[in-house]
């Protein structure tokens, strides 16, 4: 694919193939709600040379991209894999630095004209209280500031981690069931879901979980509501992700029988 994308490029038709891809998936079936886990950001650093951590800021203005894409495409929900519970065991200056890029990009968004033209509402999916205070404190303001939109809905998985979800739901409904606000006999899935993180997120389990740098595993992301998830796995790190990628694993996705299990 990367030997016709630059014969593509000399004979300078890649534009023309882009819209011919894009017009191609629109005919099929756009998915609903798309998870991203965005890999590759610290080697792709590495590559060009530069510390780990810009990598994670080139990463975010790659979200910037992928926001306007979704909108084009008219796909209604997005989950990306911001920073895992797993993260935290990396080192101090990495965290610092991560920490001050998501305190920036939550104050950015608060006033981005984007978000407020298009109705895109952001929720935080995770283990907030494991952020420092000032960080938290800025997300729970973007949080705040979209709260009443509902045409796309943008969650961030920040301090999230799939079991750790899990985890916490169980602790919740156990809690409930003490207080006698549940029964035991009437716990099914449907009451458990309650207690996730996504349970007043529409359309809460991803109908296709992207990864990018060739990584093929899910990494402890959305345990739960991946059960049926189309998996696609991307050989490009994070931050040269294009809206070509995104539509080619669309098309990958539209290509697949979903059957849940029939």
């Amino acid at each position: 694919m990367q030997i016709l994308e630059k014969l593509l490029k000399i004979f300078g038709v890649y534009k023309l193939y882009e819209k011919w891809l894009e017009e191609t998936i629109k005919k099929g079936e756009i998915p609903i709600h798309i998870a991203v886990i965005m890999d590759g950001n610290r080697r792709w650093a590495r590559k060009k040379g530069l510390y780990p951590w810009l990598g994670h800021r080139f990463g975010a203005e790659k979200v910037d991209e992928l926001i306007d894409w979704c909108i084009n495409l008219g796909i209604k929900v997005i989950t990306i894999y911001a920073l895992s519970t797993e993260n935290f065991k990396r080192s101090k200056r990495e965290l610092e630095e991560i920490f001050r890029l998501l305190k920036e990009k939550s104050l950015e968004y608060v006033n981005d004209e984007r978000l407020h033209k298009h109705g895109i509402r952001v929720k935080v999916i995770g283990r907030k209280d494991l952020l420092p205070r000032d960080v938290r404190d800025a997300l729970e303001k973007l949080e705040e500031a979209t709260s009443k939109y509902n045409n796309l809905y943008l969650n961030l998985a920040v301090a999230y981690g799939g079991r750790a979800e899990i985890v916490d739901a169980s602790k919740n409904l156990i809690k409930d069931v003490l207080a006698g606000k549940v029964k035991v006999d009437e716990i099914d899935e449907t009451i458990l879901e309650r207690y996730l993180y996504t349970s007043d997120i529409p359309n809460h389990e991803p109908d296709m979980i992207i990864r990018t740098s060739g990584e093929e595993r899910i990494s402890n992301f959305l345990l739960w509501q991946s059960a049926y998830s189309e998996l696609v796995f991307l050989d490009v790190y994070w931050p040269e992700f294009r809206k070509i990628d995104l539509m080619r694993a669309i098309r990958i996705y539209q290509k697949r029988q979903r059957r849940f299990g029939v």
